[in-house]
C-alpha cells in the first residue's frame, strides 16, 4: 500500500503560503471603482475640456498684445512686438470706465431686482397652492419662446411713453424679463428640495410667511440663489440688441455696446477688441469667485425637482 506525503514547506509558513500564485484568488475590483484605463481616460478627458476652455482665452490675450488691427492675420509678427499698448489706449484715450460704470449699474440692479422677483416667484408656486399656480410658470417659461427682434419695438414704444429711453431702469426692466423666467424656474425647484417642515416650524414660533421666507428658507437656499444671481448678472453683462437700441447716450454704453465703437463699416480695430474684451473679463470673473462655492451645489439640487 502506496502512501503520499504532503510536500515539504518551510519551516514558520502555513501550507498556503506554498501555493502557487496563480491558485490564489484574484483581487475583485469594487462596484464603481475605476480600473487603470478608466483613470488614464478620465484624466484624459478633463485636460483635453480643459484645454478647449483655456485655448480660445489664452488666443484672444495673445490678440491683445499686438500693436497692429492685422496682427491676427498674422500672429508670429506679435512675438516680436508685443506689449501693453493696446490696454493703455483702451483705458486712456477711450470711454472704458464709463461703460464699466453703466455695465455694473445694470448688472447688479439686474442681478439684485431679477433674483428678489425670481426667489418669491419660485417659492410662491413650491410652497403655496393657489389658482393659476401651474400656468404661471408655463407663461414664464413661454416667454422665453419670442425672438428678441419682435419685442424691440413695441418695447420702445412702451417705455418711450413712460419716458425711459435713455435710462438704465429700461435695460434692468428687460434684463430682468429676459433672465427671471429661467431662474424662478431654477430657484423653484431649489425651494422643492427644502423640507415643508422648516415652514411649520418657523410658523409655530411665530413668524410670517414673509418671516419665515427671509428668515428660514433663503439662508438654507444660498446656492441656488448664487446661480440665479450668476445668470443674471452675465445675462447683463453680456446683452446687446436692447442695449444698442435704447442707450443713446455715449456715456452710458455697456461694454456690450462700447466694444462696437471699434467696428465701422469698412474696418475692424480687433487689437482694441482683444485687449477691451479681457479688461471685460475681468469683473465677470470676480463676480464668479465671489459665488463659486455655491455653484455646482445650486445646480444640481435646482434640477432634482421640477
Amino acid at each position: 500500500m502506496s502512501t503520499t506525503t504532503p510536500p515539504e514547506t518551510a519551516p514558520g509558513l502555513p501550507l498556503t503560503a506554498a501555493a502557487p500564485a496563480a491558485a490564489r484568488p484574484r483581487a475583485t475590483r469594487r462596484r464603481g471603482e475605476r480600473g487603470p484605463l478608466g483613470t488614464v481616460l478620465l484624466h484624459g478627458g478633463l485636460v483635453l475640456a480643459s484645454l478647449i476652455a483655456l485655448v480660445p482665452v489664452a488666443w484672444l490675450f495673445f490678440l491683445s498684445l499686438g500693436p497692429d488691427k492685422d496682427d491676427y492675420l498674422h500672429p508670429g509678427r506679435i512675438f516680436g512686438r508685443a506689449g501693453f499698448a493696446n490696454y493703455a489706449f483702451v483705458l486712456q484715450h477711450t470711454g472704458f470706465f464709463d461703460w464699466f460704470k453703466s455695465t455694473m449699474i445694470v448688472a447688479l440692479g439686474t442681478t439684485f431686482i431679477g433674483v428678489f422677483v425670481a426667489a418669491t416667484t419660485g417659492y410662491a408656486v413650491s410652497r403655496m397652492r393657489f389658482p393659476g399656480y401651474k400656468p404661471l410658470m408655463w407663461v414664464l417659461l413661454l416667454t422665453q419662446a419670442f425672438p428678441i427682434a419682435i419685442l424691440i419695438v413695441p418695447m420702445y414704444e412702451i417705455f418711450g411713453e413712460l419716458g425711459l429711453i435713455d435710462t438704465y431702469w429700461a435695460l434692468i426692466l428687460i434684463n430682468c424679463s429676459t433672465a427671471v423666467p429661467y431662474s424662478a424656474w431654477l430657484l423653484k425647484g431649489y425651494f422643492d428640495t427644502i423640507p415643508f417642515e422648516i415652514d411649520e416650524a418657523g410658523r409655530v414660533d411665530g413668524l410670517t410667511p414673509f418671516g419665515t421666507f427671509f428668515r428660514l428658507i433663503l439662508p438654507l437656499a444660498r446656492p441656488g440663489l448664487a446661480v440665479a444671481a450668476f445668470y443674471n448678472f452675465i445675462t447683463a453683462v453680456g446683452e446687446v440688441a436692447f442695449a444698442t437700441t435704447f442707450m443713446l447716450d455715449d456715456s452710458k454704453y455697456t461694454f456690450a455696446v462700447g466694444l462696437q465703437t471699434f467696428v465701422s463699416e469698412h474696418d475692424a480695430q480687433w487689437n482694441y477688441m482683444a485687449a477691451t474684451a479681457v479688461l471685460i473679463a475681468i469683473p465677470v470673473s470676480v463676480f464668479f469667485y465671489l459665488v463659486q462655492k455655491n455653484l455646482v451645489t445650486g445646480l444640481t439640487a435646482g434640477g432634482t425637482k421640477g
